[in-house]
């Protein structure tokens, strides 16, 4: 077994523990994705494709996170900041609460995958343009391995674009997005990522 040291922001973790790899589940509650005044596209089949991707990273012995916003309209505890009952959740995964747009901000993100040794992080939830966006862009910046799957983030429409436009124009920019030497950014479907 190698023993590796991995970096995330101002600190480091090494350990002998082989690399991990973790799916990030963000914000897929009901106060969002159960909002019938603005639903958000293809939301059945970006929960299904979420639980295929969680399947397969527990059956690798990986870790699931689930990544909860808190504000007036999902106050914590409540119906509305629960996940959605379609989700499938495992003992073994775990839970941020933020407050923010930025998942690593004045959360527990960062010791978390410091404590587990990842070394991929994909990404996956709701709103593509909004927390999706940011925990790419934060992730990238931390020297990890990030993969976002373009399948499996969701939005709803926005007064100047539609929903659809808006997934499509981030997987692209994503695409090309330069990120520092010690990370890497990749953009793929969840079969591409997982296959059956």
């Amino acid at each position: 077994m190698v023993t590796f040291s991995i970096t995330l922001g101002p600190s480091s973790f090494t350990t002998s523990r082989p690399p991990m790899n973790t799916l990030l589940i963000i914000d897929m509650q009901n106060a969002w994705l159960n909002n019938p005044a603005q639903p958000c596209f293809d939301s059945a089949g970006v929960v299904g494709r979420i639980n295929h991707a969680a399947s397969h990273i527990r059956a690798q012995g990986g870790k699931v996170i689930f990544v909860q916003h808190s504000d007036a309209d999902a106050g914590i505890g409540s119906a509305p900041w629960q996940v959605i009952p379609a989700l499938e959740q495992a003992a073994t995964d775990s839970t941020v609460q933020k407050l923010a747009g930025d998942s690593f901000a004045a959360t527990d993100l960062a010791a978390q995958l410091a404590a587990s040794a990842t070394t991929t992080l994909y990404i996956s939830g709701f709103a593509t343009e909004f927390c999706i966006d940011t925990a790419v862009r934060a992730a990238a910046s931390r020297g990890l391995h990030v993969v976002v799957l373009s399948d499996a983030h969701t939005t709803a429409d926005r007064p100047h674009l539609a929903a659809p436009a808006i997934i499509a124009h981030h997987n692209w920019v994503w695409s090309g997005l330069p990120v520092p030497a010690d990370s890497s950014l990749t953009v793929c479907t969840t079969a591409e990522a997982f296959p059956a």
